[in-house]
């Protein structure tokens, strides 16, 4: 296994980062350890912790956190965890897969006593103001036809208005999950409506279906509002989904003006809320969601065509501690 990591030794920098992620995470394919495995070999520290592991004291805001080691393909080697003031960081990722729910709320909360420290990656109030899916609904120029709904009579009509075939899914998921491809001839139709809303208790996004299987599904970073990169995932056999998760084939690709003219609008909201590193979807030149939690395609991405967003992220970072900035509150 230790084979396999990049850096063997954690370097005593003196700019030092904490990673709020996932435990479970498959670190040949996951970019918040891409993100840490560049920033070690920057002589950066890097620490990483749960959003569980985040606490508050006598002593301030801290986290129960694990020094880094090495990163790599084979993951993170850490060392036993320890007590850190959220003081002591120069700066801090924040990268926790969806749902946005009670927990993730309060640790953003918690990571507030770090604002005027640290710089954010990503800000907890654009956090806290962004929901992935409902977000798109604010450049309603660029994006397809759109209903939030619950109740499961409008949204047979929205399908049917739709030309009978609309995709439905949960406000708060990520990677695909429990999304579904609604067509009103479907006999089962009303399961599939009833299913993804709990019985009309939940509200749902209903979109206007998009030839993803045609045309593929366009991840776009964005670094500070401005493009990094991009990746074409297409759905692979009868799935219609083109998540790399499940199963999606990741392609090079290139943007065109309408998804630079997507890319500049969506990027210059988020550049306003602190929304350092993004990914937004684009099907057929429509904006379909903005992912700011825990963007994913940096290691496929760098497979394909060389490119290391994860290299300009922490050129960012490093640009920032030169200047001694610090998010002001």
């Amino acid at each position: 296994m230790t084979a396999k990591f990049r850096n063997v030794m954690q370097p005593a920098g003196r700019h030092r980062v904490l990673v709020v992620m996932g435990r479970d995470v498959d670190p040949a394919r996951d970019s918040g350890v891409a993100i840490i495995e560049e920033a070690l070999m920057r002589g950066l520290r890097v620490d990483v912790c749960a959003g569980a592991d985040l606490c508050f004291t006598a002593g301030g805001a801290a986290a129960e956190a694990r020094a880094v080691h090495a990163a790599g393909v084979a993951g993170l080697a850490l060392e036993d965890p320890a007590g850190v003031p959220l003081a002591r960081y120069d700066a801090i990722l924040i990268r926790t897969d969806p749902p946005f729910d009670a927990a993730a709320l309060e640790a953003t909360l918690l990571l507030e006593h770090a604002r005027g420290r640290a710089l954010m990656i990503n800000d907890p109030r654009g956090l806290r103001e962004v929901n992935e899916k409902l977000f798109a609904l604010r450049f309603a120029a660029f994006a397809p036809p759109t209903a939030v709904l619950r109740e499961p009579a409008a949204i047979h009509a929205f399908c049917i208005e739709q030309g009978g075939v609309c995709v439905v899914k949960p406000l708060d998921g990520c990677g695909g999950r429990g999304v579904f491809v609604l067509r009103a001839d479907d006999p089962n139709a009303g399961v599939i409506v009833d299913v993804a809303t709990g019985d009309g208790r939940r509200r749902v996004i209903v979109q206007a279906w998009l030839p993803v299987t045609e045309t593929g599904d366009k991840r776009i970073f964005l670094l500070d509002g401005e493009p990094a990169g991009a990746l074409l995932r297409m759905p692979s056999g009868s799935d219609v989904r083109a998540n790399l998760c499940r199963g999606g084939c990741a392609h090079a690709t290139t943007l065109t003006a309408r998804e630079r003219e997507i890319a500049s609008a969506v990027g210059a909201a988020c550049r306003a809320l602190g929304l350092v590193f993004v990914g937004i979807d684009v099907i057929d030149g429509r904006l379909t969601e903005v992912n700011v939690t825990s963007p994913t395609g940096l290691r496929e991405l760098e497979q394909l065509t060389g490119r290391r967003v994860q290299a300009q992220i922490v050129d960012w970072m490093q640009a920032r501690f030169r200047r001694d900035l610090r998010v002001v509150a």
